[in-house]
């Protein structure tokens, strides 16, 4: 009995060391992960809108592909029509040079493109396709029910 009663002290004491130890590993390498470059460029700023996609001067989201720029957000708000049902809106502002006096244009959907340092982003889900941006694009929150479309950030 007794020599049962050392085994299981030295598997708990064991036990014990390993998930001692793994605490510690993680404690001290998880905070070197949080760098200045996981936080986004582009300022948050609120946006809160609703627009009625029936509205001729909304006519351009009206097509599978197309897309609006709106006022709003830090530079802008872009918007594109995914599907029948879904929109994607992303901020206009490059995530390269968020404060520089340019914003993302439209030319050859579902792409745009930065005309300061030329990232060209897909706008299916704002990720860089090209140049020197390492960021996606701010992206917005939109809930569509037809025929309008709420675009926020919270």
């Amino acid at each position: 009995m007794q020599n049962y009663n050392v085994r299981v002290m030295n598997l708990f004491s064991r036990h014990t060391f390993l998930l001692s130890t793994a605490l510690l590993i993680c404690c001290l390498l998880l905070p070197a992960g949080c760098t200045r470059d996981d936080k986004h460029p582009v300022p948050w700023v609120y946006v809160d809108f609703v627009i009625n996609i029936e509205f001729t001067q909304n006519i351009e989201l009206n097509a599978i592909g197309g897309w609006a720029y709106y006022t709003g957000g830090h530079r802008g708000i872009l918007i594109y029509r995914v599907s029948h049902d879904e929109f994607r809106a992303f901020d206009r502002a490059c995530p390269h040079e968020p404060y520089a006096d340019c914003r993302i244009v439209v030319e050859n959907p579902p792409f745009a493109e930065c005309p300061c340092c030329n990232s060209v982003f897909n706008l299916l889900d704002g990720s860089p396709f090209t140049g020197p941006s390492r960021h996606p694009l701010r992206a917005y929150r939109t809930v569509f029910n037809f025929p309008y479309l709420q675009v926020s950030n919270y």
